[in-house]
């Protein structure tokens, strides 16, 4: 996988619609912190499909993105409650096994947003097809997407105007592999 061409295509996408996807993901934030969370996944669905949307066909994303995905709402809710109890009772058992559920989550279903965007897929099916697109081809590379992403998430959380940049940028690298993935599975299907 040729990861420098993913960050050149993210990051001149990220610089090229600096402005809407700063407002885009501050708009994500506050609507997140706003709700106590309870919006965030239906509204970061939105957001990833955005992105996609910009990877895709260079098409400019919109503020009201963020609200494009609500019928989300309910799989999403149910999914990030089943992953906190995962994760606490994982805590309760020791720190080790929440670590070890995290990684596999980050690992696996790094897809599955844009799947339920994008194919339309239910909670359930994209949960599957994405360990299948993850799984796919080298391991080390899908180990790199996921320690690019959070690697940059994390950077960039650290000051909170700095999330504004990396986010996006995170986003459109993690989308970008997606694209390719997808592609490579329909000319191996065609």
């Amino acid at each position: 996988m040729d990861f420098r061409k993913h960050f050149e295509k993210a990051w001149s996408l990220t610089v090229k619609f600096v402005i809407p996807l700063v407002l885009m993901t501050l708009v994500l934030f506050v609507v997140s912190a706003a709700t106590l969370g309870i919006l965030s996944p239906a509204a970061m669905a939105g957001y990833v499909h955005s992105i996609l949307l910009m990877v895709r066909s260079g098409r400019e994303p919109k503020i009201q993105d963020i609200f494009s995905q609500m019928r989300l709402f309910f799989p999403l809710l149910l999914f990030a409650i089943a992953l906190f109890i995962a994760t606490t009772l994982g805590y309760l058992l020791f720190v080790l096994p929440s670590i070890v559920i995290v990684a596999l989550i980050c690992f696996g279903c790094i897809y599955m947003i844009p799947l339920m965007t994008d194919r339309k897929m239910g909670l359930v099916s994209a949960f599957k097809e994405s360990w299948r697109l993850s799984l796919e081809g080298r391991i080390i590379d899908q180990i790199v997407v996921v320690v690019l992403f959070l690697g940059i998430t994390f950077v960039g959380s650290s000051l909170f105007i700095a999330a504004l940049f990396t986010q996006p940028l995170a986003t459109a690298i993690v989308l970008s592999v997606y694209e390719e993935k997808i592609s490579t599975k329909v000319e191996n299907s065609g």
